[in-house]
Protein backbone atom coordinates (compact mmCIF):
# COMPACT_ATOMS: atom_id res chain seq x y z
CA UNK A 1 0.00 0.00 0.00
CA UNK A 2 1.14 3.29 -0.60
CA UNK A 3 1.84 6.02 1.87
CA UNK A 4 0.17 8.32 -0.16
CA UNK A 5 -3.17 9.27 0.46
CA UNK A 6 -5.34 10.08 -2.48
CA UNK A 7 -8.20 12.43 -2.30
CA UNK A 8 -11.23 10.66 -3.61
CA UNK A 9 -15.11 11.88 -4.23
CA UNK A 10 -17.51 9.41 -4.27
CA UNK A 11 -20.87 10.16 -6.56
CA UNK A 12 -24.42 8.48 -6.22
CA UNK A 13 -22.37 6.88 -3.84
CA UNK A 14 -25.32 5.41 -1.46
CA UNK A 15 -23.82 3.68 1.93
CA UNK A 16 -20.42 3.80 0.51
CA UNK A 17 -20.00 0.39 -0.93
CA UNK A 18 -17.59 1.80 -3.15
CA UNK A 19 -15.52 4.15 -0.86
CA UNK A 20 -14.98 1.08 1.41
CA UNK A 21 -12.77 -0.91 -0.96
CA UNK A 22 -10.80 2.39 -1.11
CA UNK A 23 -11.06 2.74 2.54
CA UNK A 24 -7.92 1.73 5.41
CA UNK A 25 -10.63 -0.98 6.27
CA UNK A 26 -9.94 -2.84 3.12
CA UNK A 27 -5.91 -2.07 3.10
CA UNK A 28 -6.19 1.36 1.03
CA UNK A 29 -6.01 4.58 1.54
CA UNK A 30 -8.09 7.11 -0.44
CA UNK A 31 -9.09 10.50 1.29
CA UNK A 32 -12.55 11.12 0.81
CA UNK A 33 -13.31 14.65 0.35
CA UNK A 34 -16.61 15.28 -1.44
CA UNK A 35 -19.52 12.54 -1.81
CA UNK A 36 -23.02 12.86 -2.65
CA UNK A 37 -26.41 11.03 -2.60
CA UNK A 38 -29.92 11.75 -3.20
CA UNK A 39 -31.37 9.88 -0.55
CA UNK A 40 -30.98 11.59 3.13
CA UNK A 41 -30.38 8.08 4.51
CA UNK A 42 -28.20 7.00 2.64
CA UNK A 43 -25.75 10.14 3.57
CA UNK A 44 -26.74 9.61 6.70
CA UNK A 45 -25.37 6.41 6.63
CA UNK A 46 -21.84 7.28 4.53
CA UNK A 47 -21.18 10.36 6.68
CA UNK A 48 -20.91 7.96 10.30
CA UNK A 49 -18.56 5.62 7.92
CA UNK A 50 -16.40 8.41 6.75
CA UNK A 51 -16.81 11.85 8.13
CA UNK A 52 -19.63 14.47 6.85
CA UNK A 53 -18.11 14.17 3.20
CA UNK A 54 -21.75 13.56 1.79
CA UNK A 55 -23.81 16.68 0.49
CA UNK A 56 -27.52 15.65 -0.38
CA UNK A 57 -29.09 16.58 -3.38
CA UNK A 58 -29.67 16.14 -6.82
CA UNK A 59 -26.46 16.05 -8.01
CA UNK A 60 -27.69 18.60 -11.47
CA UNK A 61 -28.89 21.10 -8.92
CA UNK A 62 -26.11 20.74 -6.84
CA UNK A 63 -23.63 21.79 -9.72
CA UNK A 64 -26.11 24.37 -10.95
CA UNK A 65 -25.51 26.21 -7.50
CA UNK A 66 -23.33 29.16 -7.58
CA UNK A 67 -21.98 28.65 -4.09
CA UNK A 68 -21.13 24.75 -5.05
CA UNK A 69 -17.58 24.31 -5.05
CA UNK A 70 -15.96 20.83 -5.53
CA UNK A 71 -12.69 20.11 -4.64
CA UNK A 72 -9.74 18.92 -5.42
CA UNK A 73 -9.92 15.22 -6.22
CA UNK A 74 -7.45 12.32 -7.60
CA UNK A 75 -10.08 9.93 -8.38
CA UNK A 76 -13.45 10.07 -8.68
CA UNK A 77 -15.60 7.03 -8.48
CA UNK A 78 -19.40 6.04 -8.57
CA UNK A 79 -22.45 4.46 -10.29
CA UNK A 80 -24.74 6.61 -11.96
CA UNK A 81 -28.18 4.84 -11.97
CA UNK A 82 -28.73 2.27 -13.43
CA UNK A 83 -32.41 1.63 -14.06
CA UNK A 84 -32.36 3.47 -17.05
CA UNK A 85 -30.12 1.04 -18.58
CA UNK A 86 -31.80 -2.39 -16.50
CA UNK A 87 -32.99 -5.44 -18.54
CA UNK A 88 -36.26 -4.62 -16.47
CA UNK A 89 -36.54 -1.45 -18.43
CA UNK A 90 -35.33 -2.44 -21.10
CA UNK A 91 -38.39 -0.42 -23.45
CA UNK A 92 -37.59 2.15 -22.09
CA UNK A 93 -35.30 3.78 -24.20
CA UNK A 94 -36.05 7.70 -23.00
CA UNK A 95 -34.90 6.76 -19.55
CA UNK A 96 -33.59 10.15 -18.38
CA UNK A 97 -31.48 8.31 -15.67
CA UNK A 98 -29.16 7.48 -18.65
CA UNK A 99 -27.79 10.85 -18.87
CA UNK A 100 -26.83 10.94 -15.30
CA UNK A 101 -23.32 10.36 -16.15
CA UNK A 102 -23.12 14.07 -17.67
CA UNK A 103 -22.75 15.46 -14.16
CA UNK A 104 -20.32 12.77 -13.10
CA UNK A 105 -17.92 13.46 -15.72
CA UNK A 106 -18.69 17.24 -14.89
CA UNK A 107 -17.55 16.62 -11.54
CA UNK A 108 -14.53 14.85 -13.18
CA UNK A 109 -13.41 17.63 -14.68
CA UNK A 110 -14.47 20.66 -11.88
CA UNK A 111 -12.35 18.38 -9.13
CA UNK A 112 -8.96 18.15 -11.59
CA UNK A 113 -8.97 14.79 -11.17
CA UNK A 114 -6.69 12.42 -13.18
CA UNK A 115 -8.49 8.95 -12.80
CA UNK A 116 -12.46 7.81 -12.84
CA UNK A 117 -14.15 4.86 -12.26
CA UNK A 118 -17.68 4.24 -13.63
CA UNK A 119 -19.78 1.42 -12.07
CA UNK A 120 -22.98 0.39 -13.49
CA UNK A 121 -24.57 -2.73 -14.78
CA UNK A 122 -23.33 -4.85 -17.73
CA UNK A 123 -25.91 -3.68 -20.06
CA UNK A 124 -23.78 0.04 -20.06
CA UNK A 125 -20.81 -1.75 -21.90
CA UNK A 126 -22.97 -2.30 -25.14
CA UNK A 127 -24.88 0.90 -24.96
CA UNK A 128 -24.92 3.61 -27.24
CA UNK A 129 -24.36 5.60 -23.73
CA UNK A 130 -21.04 4.17 -23.51
CA UNK A 131 -19.96 5.57 -26.68
CA UNK A 132 -21.15 8.66 -25.68
CA UNK A 133 -19.39 8.81 -22.31
CA UNK A 134 -15.97 7.56 -24.55
CA UNK A 135 -15.84 10.22 -26.48
CA UNK A 136 -16.71 12.93 -24.09
CA UNK A 137 -13.95 11.73 -21.55
CA UNK A 138 -11.66 12.00 -24.80
CA UNK A 139 -12.20 15.77 -25.23
CA UNK A 140 -11.57 15.72 -21.20
CA UNK A 141 -8.24 14.27 -21.69
CA UNK A 142 -8.68 10.40 -21.23
CA UNK A 143 -7.26 9.34 -24.18
CA UNK A 144 -7.65 5.80 -23.51
CA UNK A 145 -10.66 3.82 -21.22
CA UNK A 146 -10.72 0.33 -19.73
CA UNK A 147 -13.57 -1.27 -19.20
CA UNK A 148 -14.79 -5.09 -17.89
CA UNK A 149 -16.99 -6.50 -16.77
CA UNK A 150 -16.58 -8.12 -13.06
CA UNK A 151 -18.36 -11.03 -11.37
CA UNK A 152 -18.10 -10.65 -7.31
CA UNK A 153 -17.53 -14.05 -6.62
CA UNK A 154 -14.47 -14.10 -8.61
CA UNK A 155 -12.91 -11.45 -5.61
CA UNK A 156 -14.16 -12.87 -2.65
CA UNK A 157 -17.78 -11.90 -2.17
CA UNK A 158 -20.05 -14.69 -1.45
CA UNK A 159 -22.41 -13.49 -4.14
CA UNK A 160 -22.63 -13.86 -8.01
CA UNK A 161 -23.03 -10.33 -9.10
CA UNK A 162 -22.20 -8.53 -12.10
CA UNK A 163 -21.04 -5.08 -12.03
CA UNK A 164 -19.50 -2.92 -15.09
CA UNK A 165 -16.91 -0.91 -14.79
CA UNK A 166 -15.24 1.69 -16.83
CA UNK A 167 -11.57 4.14 -15.85
CA UNK A 168 -10.40 6.63 -17.47
CA UNK A 169 -6.91 7.86 -17.06
CA UNK A 170 -4.84 10.62 -18.31
CA UNK A 171 -1.83 10.16 -18.28
CA UNK A 172 -1.65 5.85 -18.60
CA UNK A 173 -3.47 3.25 -20.09
CA UNK A 174 -5.84 1.51 -17.52
CA UNK A 175 -5.80 -1.28 -19.47
CA UNK A 176 -1.99 -2.32 -18.72
CA UNK A 177 -3.70 -2.21 -14.58
CA UNK A 178 -7.67 -3.22 -15.26
CA UNK A 179 -9.07 -5.38 -14.76
CA UNK A 180 -7.93 -6.96 -11.42
CA UNK A 181 -6.76 -10.82 -11.58
CA UNK A 182 -9.41 -12.86 -9.87
CA UNK A 183 -8.61 -14.45 -6.70
CA UNK A 184 -11.32 -16.68 -6.28
CA UNK A 185 -12.81 -19.69 -9.10
CA UNK A 186 -15.89 -21.39 -9.25
CA UNK A 187 -15.48 -25.07 -7.95
CA UNK A 188 -17.97 -26.25 -9.57
CA UNK A 189 -16.42 -25.41 -13.53
CA UNK A 190 -12.88 -25.30 -12.89
CA UNK A 191 -10.10 -27.53 -11.37
CA UNK A 192 -7.82 -25.45 -9.28
CA UNK A 193 -4.42 -27.38 -10.78
CA UNK A 194 -5.27 -25.88 -14.06
CA UNK A 195 -5.09 -22.12 -12.70
CA UNK A 196 -2.51 -19.77 -13.89
CA UNK A 197 -2.05 -16.41 -14.07
CA UNK A 198 -2.23 -16.32 -17.81
CA UNK A 199 -5.89 -17.23 -17.47
CA UNK A 200 -6.68 -14.25 -15.40
CA UNK A 201 -6.27 -15.36 -11.72
CA UNK A 202 -3.65 -14.73 -9.17
CA UNK A 203 -1.40 -17.38 -7.51
CA UNK A 204 -3.60 -20.35 -5.57
CA UNK A 205 -6.69 -18.92 -5.85
CA UNK A 206 -9.37 -19.54 -3.64
CA UNK A 207 -12.65 -21.35 -4.40
CA UNK A 208 -15.94 -18.98 -4.28
CA UNK A 209 -17.09 -18.04 -0.68
CA UNK A 210 -20.42 -19.45 -0.15
CA UNK A 211 -23.13 -18.94 1.96
CA UNK A 212 -22.47 -21.29 4.70
CA UNK A 213 -18.79 -19.04 4.69
CA UNK A 214 -20.49 -15.80 5.11
CA UNK A 215 -23.83 -16.58 7.51
CA UNK A 216 -23.43 -20.11 8.94
CA UNK A 217 -21.95 -18.70 12.45
CA UNK A 218 -25.07 -16.37 12.92
CA UNK A 219 -27.53 -17.94 15.65
CA UNK A 220 -31.38 -17.64 14.74
CA UNK A 221 -32.92 -14.13 14.43
CA UNK A 222 -34.65 -12.39 17.23
CA UNK A 223 -37.42 -9.86 16.80
CA UNK A 224 -38.78 -8.16 13.82
CA UNK A 225 -37.23 -4.68 14.24
CA UNK A 226 -33.42 -3.48 14.23
CA UNK A 227 -32.00 -3.91 17.93
CA UNK A 228 -30.61 -1.12 18.75
CA UNK A 229 -30.01 -2.51 22.66
CA UNK A 230 -27.13 -4.58 21.14
CA UNK A 231 -23.78 -4.67 19.12
CA UNK A 232 -23.28 -6.62 15.42
CA UNK A 233 -23.83 -8.33 13.73
CA UNK A 234 -26.87 -9.27 15.90
CA UNK A 235 -28.38 -5.72 15.63
CA UNK A 236 -29.69 -6.05 11.99
CA UNK A 237 -30.25 -10.05 12.72
CA UNK A 238 -33.69 -9.82 12.95
CA UNK A 239 -36.57 -11.76 11.09
CA UNK A 240 -40.33 -10.92 9.94
CA UNK A 241 -43.63 -12.23 11.31
CA UNK A 242 -44.84 -14.40 8.13
CA UNK A 243 -48.49 -14.90 7.97
CA UNK A 244 -49.86 -18.72 8.30
CA UNK A 245 -49.92 -19.14 4.66
CA UNK A 246 -46.49 -17.90 3.81
CA UNK A 247 -45.05 -20.10 6.47
CA UNK A 248 -46.76 -23.13 5.18
CA UNK A 249 -45.11 -22.23 1.55
CA UNK A 250 -41.85 -21.71 3.48
CA UNK A 251 -42.47 -25.45 5.05
CA UNK A 252 -42.93 -26.91 2.12
CA UNK A 253 -40.06 -26.25 0.21
CA UNK A 254 -37.55 -27.42 2.68
CA UNK A 255 -34.62 -28.34 0.88
CA UNK A 256 -31.85 -26.02 -0.99
CA UNK A 257 -32.25 -24.98 -4.01
CA UNK A 258 -36.08 -25.49 -4.17
CA UNK A 259 -38.31 -22.71 -5.86
CA UNK A 260 -41.92 -21.52 -7.10
CA UNK A 261 -41.90 -24.73 -9.56
CA UNK A 262 -41.26 -27.06 -6.60
CA UNK A 263 -44.14 -25.14 -4.34
CA UNK A 264 -46.19 -25.52 -6.99
CA UNK A 265 -45.62 -29.08 -7.46
CA UNK A 266 -45.56 -29.86 -3.81
CA UNK A 267 -48.31 -27.72 -2.45
CA UNK A 268 -50.53 -26.50 -5.30
CA UNK A 269 -53.39 -25.37 -2.89
CA UNK A 270 -51.24 -22.45 -1.38
CA UNK A 271 -49.19 -20.97 -4.45
CA UNK A 272 -50.28 -17.68 -5.64
CA UNK A 273 -52.45 -18.04 -8.91
CA UNK A 274 -50.09 -15.69 -10.87
CA UNK A 275 -47.40 -18.03 -10.14
CA UNK A 276 -49.34 -21.16 -11.41
CA UNK A 277 -50.33 -18.70 -14.43
CA UNK A 278 -46.73 -18.06 -15.57
CA UNK A 279 -45.24 -20.99 -16.76
CA UNK A 280 -41.65 -19.66 -17.60
CA UNK A 281 -39.31 -17.49 -16.15
CA UNK A 282 -38.49 -16.82 -12.78
CA UNK A 283 -36.91 -19.57 -11.48
CA UNK A 284 -35.32 -17.88 -8.35
CA UNK A 285 -38.55 -16.52 -7.09
CA UNK A 286 -39.37 -17.92 -3.83
CA UNK A 287 -36.38 -20.20 -4.00
CA UNK A 288 -34.06 -21.39 -1.12
CA UNK A 289 -30.46 -20.60 -1.32
CA UNK A 290 -27.81 -23.00 -1.39
CA UNK A 291 -24.91 -23.27 1.82
CA UNK A 292 -22.42 -24.23 -0.64
CA UNK A 293 -22.83 -21.94 -3.17
CA UNK A 294 -22.31 -17.87 -3.22
CA UNK A 295 -25.98 -16.34 -3.11
CA UNK A 296 -27.62 -14.49 -6.00
CA UNK A 297 -27.35 -11.17 -6.16
CA UNK A 298 -28.77 -9.06 -3.25
CA UNK A 299 -31.10 -6.62 -4.32
CA UNK A 300 -33.51 -4.56 -1.80
CA UNK A 301 -36.10 -6.70 -0.87
CA UNK A 302 -34.08 -9.45 -0.60
CA UNK A 303 -36.60 -9.66 2.79
CA UNK A 304 -39.11 -10.96 0.38
CA UNK A 305 -39.06 -14.72 -0.42
CA UNK A 306 -41.51 -13.92 -3.41
CA UNK A 307 -38.68 -11.42 -5.18
CA UNK A 308 -35.70 -13.98 -5.35
CA UNK A 309 -33.77 -16.85 -4.24
CA UNK A 310 -34.03 -14.96 -0.61
CA UNK A 311 -35.17 -18.15 1.65
CA UNK A 312 -32.49 -19.74 4.70
CA UNK A 313 -31.08 -22.67 3.32
CA UNK A 314 -32.47 -24.07 6.06
CA UNK A 315 -34.28 -22.32 8.47
CA UNK A 316 -38.26 -21.33 7.36
CA UNK A 317 -37.62 -17.57 6.59
CA UNK A 318 -35.96 -15.09 4.46
CA UNK A 319 -32.51 -14.09 5.15
CA UNK A 320 -31.74 -11.09 7.79
CA UNK A 321 -30.50 -7.84 6.87
CA UNK A 322 -27.33 -8.73 8.57
CA UNK A 323 -27.10 -11.83 6.26
CA UNK A 324 -27.78 -10.00 3.31
CA UNK A 325 -24.89 -7.31 4.27
CA UNK A 326 -22.26 -9.99 4.67
CA UNK A 327 -23.54 -11.67 1.59
CA UNK A 328 -22.96 -8.32 0.37
CA UNK A 329 -19.13 -8.51 2.06
CA UNK A 330 -19.99 -5.41 4.28
CA UNK A 331 -18.07 -6.01 7.91
CA UNK A 332 -20.02 -6.34 10.96
CA UNK A 333 -18.71 -3.12 11.80
CA UNK A 334 -19.81 -1.08 9.53
CA UNK A 335 -22.40 1.29 10.50
CA UNK A 336 -25.72 1.73 8.99
CA UNK A 337 -28.46 4.55 9.51
CA UNK A 338 -32.10 4.67 9.04
CA UNK A 339 -35.13 2.29 8.99
CA UNK A 340 -35.17 -1.35 8.09
CA UNK A 341 -36.44 -0.50 4.71
CA UNK A 342 -34.25 2.21 4.09
CA UNK A 343 -30.87 -0.18 5.37
CA UNK A 344 -32.18 -2.95 2.85
CA UNK A 345 -31.80 -0.17 0.20
CA UNK A 346 -28.61 0.63 1.07
CA UNK A 347 -27.39 -3.10 1.29
CA UNK A 348 -29.40 -3.99 -2.19
CA UNK A 349 -27.84 -0.85 -3.80
CA UNK A 350 -24.38 -1.46 -2.55
CA UNK A 351 -21.32 -1.99 -4.72
CA UNK A 352 -20.24 -5.52 -2.73
CA UNK A 353 -16.85 -3.82 -0.61
CA UNK A 354 -14.24 -6.68 -1.57
CA UNK A 355 -15.16 -5.98 -5.27
CA UNK A 356 -14.37 -2.12 -5.02
CA UNK A 357 -11.13 -3.22 -3.17
CA UNK A 358 -9.90 -4.86 -6.07
CA UNK A 359 -10.80 -2.25 -8.00
CA UNK A 360 -9.01 0.44 -5.81
CA UNK A 361 -6.03 -1.90 -5.87
CA UNK A 362 -5.73 -1.19 -9.85
CA UNK A 363 -6.11 2.63 -9.19
CA UNK A 364 -3.58 2.45 -6.43
CA UNK A 365 -1.06 0.97 -9.18
CA UNK A 366 -1.61 4.04 -12.31
CA UNK A 367 -1.28 5.83 -10.00
CA UNK A 368 2.03 4.99 -8.48
CA UNK A 369 3.00 5.76 -12.52
CA UNK A 370 2.25 9.51 -11.56
CA UNK A 371 3.72 9.81 -8.29
CA UNK A 372 7.01 8.03 -9.95
CA UNK A 373 7.46 9.68 -12.85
Amino acid sequence: MSNTKYKLIDLFCGAGGLSLGFSHLLKHDFEPVWANDFNQYAADTYNANYGNHCIVGDIVDLLNAPDTTIPTADVVIGGPPCQGFSLLNRNRNGDSRRSLWLPFMDVVKRSGADVFVMENVPQLLGSEEYKDIARYAKKLGFSKLAKAKLCAADYGVPQVRYRAFIIGCKFADPNNFFPPLKTHYNPAVISPNTLNPTDGYIENPQPWRTVRDAIGDLPKPVGTEIRKDIEPPLDLHFGRKPTEVSLRRYMSIPNEGMNRFDLQRIAPEITPNCWINKKSGGTDLFGRLWWDKPSVTIRTEFFKPEKGRYLHPKEHRPITHREAARLQSFPDSFCFLGSKIEIAKQIGNAVPPLLAAQVATCIERLLEIKKDG
